[in-house]
């Protein structure tokens, strides 16, 4: 597991043997994650942290992966029917959506939580109704119950919808008379009743975002602490937001991910294909004509609706080419970058790669270019599919994979195995003391859940003397000087140029030799 991945598995543990959550703003983001785990581990039987594994975790960001592939099915009268099968296959292939859907962080229930936010506050501007603005509401208020970063993709959302109805006008040749339009219906009668359910409507979603978020963020009301802190953390943020970071990359980053990425001998990544048909995408949404609305009734009603379902919204398609630009330009501008906070950008270029694909298709003279084409598309997707095994696979904890980002070396799980395996051999077995002196431990506290007795210090205590000891190489003169000679010494790797050394009593290790011998 990466690190990021065992720190929630272990605060979700916390949730799960006392029952209580106390939101942390530091860096843990939001909670929804570790309630969502829960019911997986009531499933499994599990009452603390030790009686875990990975597939209790795990599993909830895999079922919020497969429903942003299922959400394309609302989504077809919005995108077209066609476009939102093709984009559903791609979510499906696409590597990093795939490698990152088993990633127990917060991204993909996140971007889940974004989709559905936009396609139901969609909806609302088609019905204009309680329900739909209620339940629009909801997704926004479990985004920010997720991670703190969605103020981005509601900044991103917020501009489309400016951009969207500007571009309007502007294709209609009347950009001038748009605001006196605007200003003129709201003068008359209906223009006054509609602006008023608009505002109650707007109203109401807010009530309930705000609402759902203060549920999660202040543990069901146990610790309403977390409520103020989830929003005061921001000041933290932005104070990080100029300062140098490990994480900081040049504004191309990701885009030199997306499009071609090899690193050292083995196999090349590239979604460049998403990213191209995403691009054509684009060119499509905005320049192609709201269709003007005719009166429903009757075999005429029907065969509308089922032509919308088919060549979806405009309106829609427009305000996803505009929602990916703006939320692709502010990661861009954003120093700091780990490839799962290009997630986003990616699930809507994703989407607009299905737009752009029925695109060509429907512009194509005749069927055998079509078939050209279609084998050509299929062809793109089986290479992604290709990839998405080899990342998810065989590559899961290899540098060479762009996605395993600062990811925990499989040296780790030796190394808890092995301590696990030399506690057999100690009086006290798993309640053998095992002292770990390093700065960088993580995801150790994970893979060592098991050892009842385990301490971390980040200095050498004055007495560092164990059974076992894990340490690192900067602080390894300092215990060797004050323990001897006594341990036998082995290195492991923790994660991408970062080791730790395993100490073991001699006798110990002696008896847990002759056992393997």
């Amino acid at each position: 597991m990466h690190c990021d991945e065992a720190v929630h598995a272990v605060k979700m543990g916390d949730l799960l043997e006392s029952g209580t959550y106390a939101y942390d703003p530091a860096d843990f983001h939001g909670p929804t994650i570790y309630y969502a785990a829960l019911p997986f581990a009531w499933f499994g039987g599990a009452k603390a942290l030790p009686e875990t594994s990975e597939f209790t975790f795990r599993i909830m960001p895999v079922l919020f992966g497969v429903g942003l592939v299922l959400l394309l099915l609302a989504a077809a009268d919005g995108l077209g029917a066609w476009a939102a099968g093709l984009a559903a296959a791609l979510t499906a292939v696409s590597p990093a959506m795939v490698y990152y859907s088993r990633y127990y962080i917060q991204e993909i229930p996140l971007i889940f939580f974004s989709f559905a936010a936009i396609l139901t506050g969609w909806r609302y501007t088609r019905k204009k109704t309680w329900f739909w603005a209620l339940v629009a509401g909801v997704f926004l208020g479990l985004m920010h119950a997720t991670k703190e970063t969605c103020v981005l993709a509601w900044a991103a959302m917020a501009g489309a919808c400016v951009l969207t109805a500007m571009w309007a006008c502007v294709r209609n040749g009347r950009i001038g008379d748009c605001p006196k339009r605007t200003a003129a219906e709201g003068s008359s009668e209906t223009g006054r009743s509609l602006n008023f359910h608009l505002i109650f409507h707007l109203l109401g979603a807010l009530i309930a975002g705000v609402g759902v978020s203060a549920l999660f963020m202040s543990a069901f009301f146990t610790r309403p602490r977390g409520i103020l802190d989830s929003w005061l953390t921001y000041a933290d943020y932005l104070s990080r937001a100029d300062g140098a970071s490990l994480h900081d990359h040049p504004w191309y980053y990701y885009f030199r991910m997306l499009l071609y990425y090899k690193n050292a001998p083995g196999p090349w990544w590239s979604e460049a294909f998403i990213l191209v048909l995403a691009a054509l995408g684009i060119v499509y949404a905005l320049a192609e004509r709201r269709r003007p609305r005719q009166k429903e009734s009757g075999d005429l009603a029907s065969d509308a609706r089922a032509n919308g379902r088919t060549r979806g919204d405009p309106g829609f398609r427009r305000f996803l080419a505009f929602y990916t630009l703006l939320l692709t330009v502010i990661y861009a501008v954003i120093p700091y970058k780990t490839p799962w906070c290009m997630l986003g950008s990616l699930h809507g270029m994703i989407l607009l790669a299905g737009i752009g694909a029925v695109a060509i298709m429907r512009r194509l003279p005749n069927r055998w270019a079509r078939a050209v084409i279609g084998a050509l598309l299929l062809a793109g997707m089986l290479h992604l599919a290709r990839q998405s095994y080899r990342t998810a696979f065989a590559y899961a904890a290899d540098t060479r994979n762009p996605y395993a980002y600062a990811h925990s070396s499989t040296d780790v799980v030796r190394l808890a195995s092995r301590v696990e395996d030399i506690a057999r051999h100690h009086g006290d077995g798993p309640r053998m003391l095992v002292k770990i002196i390093a700065e960088e431990y993580w995801p150790l506290p994970w893979y060592l859940r098991r050892m009842a007795r385990v301490g971390y210090w980040e200095q050498v205590p004055d007495e560092p003397d164990a059974p076992v000891l894990i340490v690192s190489p900067a602080l390894q003169p300092e215990v060797d000087a004050k323990i001897g000679d006594q341990y036998h010494r082995s290195y492991y790797g923790l994660r991408p140029e970062v080791l730790l050394v395993l100490y073991v009593e001699e006798d110990l290790w002696d008896a847990f030799l002759e056992t393997r011998e």
